[in-house]
């Protein structure tokens, strides 16, 4: 059991015939070569890495590193592909909370829109359109906050029915920024339609 092998032994483990290796080995069998020494090992696994030779080669290894991390980032945020989204939508918690803000309509997406026309109408000098636009100013804020305590109070409940015992730190601060975008440029894309829930 623990004596040397003969030369006859050792050669015949050395041939291996490559349409054997295609065929399922048995567990007990010998594997057909020498196990590398832990050395020899090393030195093939240093050599697949190869370190940069200068500082211009690792600063240009470094940034296509970096810009293919991005790349699949965008991805993930247009698909949703939750393996490569960024650290702040990851996880069960997010995602719900993403499907439920797009789930629904708010008035602060219609902010950015409307914020424009108000903007034009309060550089206009015609009569009564400064006084408008004051008033829809002061209307769109309104709505706008109470909209946002209606999703806080909602969005609190839903998370704490669902994940009781999940870390929500900044779930909900995270679906108010949701609803400040117009769904259409919201990122990560929304999941869900209109109307459907989560």
């Amino acid at each position: 059991m623990f004596r040397s092998r003969s030369k006859d032994e050792k050669a015949a483990a050395d041939k291996v015939s490559p349409d054997l290796s295609k065929q399922p080995r048995d567990p007990q069998a010998r594997k057909g070569r020498p196990t590398p020494k832990r050395s020899e090992a090393q030195s093939q696994r240093r050599r697949a890495v190869s370190p940069p030779l200068d500082r211009k080669e690792a600063m240009r290894r470094q940034r296509e590193a970096r810009r293919a991390d991005l790349a699949r980032q965008r991805e993930a945020l247009a698909s949703g592909d939750e393996r490569y989204l960024p650290a702040r939508d990851r996880g069960p918690v997010r995602r719900f909370v993403r499907d439920f803000v797009d789930s629904r309509f708010f008035v602060a997406e219609l902010f950015l829109p409307l914020a424009v026309i108000i903007l034009v109408m309060s550089v206009v000098r015609a009569g009564q359109t400064q006084f408008i636009a004051t008033l829809l100013w002061l209307g769109v804020i309104v709505m706008i906050v109470v909209d946002s305590v209606g999703l806080t109070i909602r969005l609190k409940k839903q998370l704490n029915e669902r994940f009781p015992n999940e870390p929500k730190k900044g779930a909900v601060a995270y679906g108010l920024m949701r609803t400040l975008q117009m769904r259409r440029l919201r990122l990560p894309k929304p999941q869900v339609k209109r109307g459907e829930r989560p």
